[in-house]
């Protein structure tokens, strides 16, 4: 993102974590971003689009932060359970956001499917450096098998997340919910 898109991103950021999604509004992302709202439709196409950005920075920022303190843990399942734990709390941190971010995310917009596949292939990297035990790995570097596993996982997570979104779930019960269904592969057999 250029410095204008990374700014209208934080100011959405900033108004969905005060008031949730409802808050963001484009026209005062718009101006409190300092942008003429034209300027922000050329690079958001809308509210969800928009969201899905801040839920992307977001998982960069978790991307840094566990390539410099990679998922801890002395087998495949415990480095998992790390990540998950990690990705979890990087987005209940900021709740309003967290539950902003999922309902863009969740949206039936088709054109928003290639930002939120770049967002899974964020969270897919990390999460094969987790289950190699290799920081570097990425899913470039998965085998079929270990794709699928990912695959699952995230799905298992985001599944979760949307339960806790809604309240059926408290934090810790999404991390251990993904526990769960990471705890029925054999990760020896990867």
């Amino acid at each position: 993102m250029d410095e204008r898109e990374k700014r209208i991103v934080a100011t959405a950021v900033a108004l969905a974590e005060e008031g949730g999604f409802e808050a963001v509004k484009l026209r005062d992302v718009a101006a409190h971003a300092g942008v003429a709202l034209g300027t922000l439709y050329r690079h958001f196409r809308g509210k969800d689009d928009l969201l899905v950005a801040a839920l992307a920075s977001e998982a960069e920022g978790l991307a840094a932060r566990m390539a410099r303190t990679p998922a801890a843990g002395d087998t495949a399942l415990e480095r998992v359970v790390d990540y998950f734990a990690a990705a979890t709390k990087t987005l209940c941190r900021k709740p309003k956001l967290a539950r902003a971010v999922l309902r863009a995310a969740s949206s039936d917009d088709p054109e928003l499917a290639g930002k939120i596949a770049n967002f899974h292939g964020v969270a897919g990297n990390m999460l094969i450096a987790a289950l190699r035990g290799d920081p570097a790995a990425t899913l470039n570097d998965a085998n079929e098998m270990e794709a699928r596993v990912c695959t699952v996982l995230q799905l298992v997570w985001f599944a979760a997340m949307i339960g806790w979104m809604s309240g059926l779930h408290k934090q810790g019960e999404v991390v251990e919910q993904v526990r769960n269904a990471a705890s029925l592969i054999d990760f020896a057999r990867l």
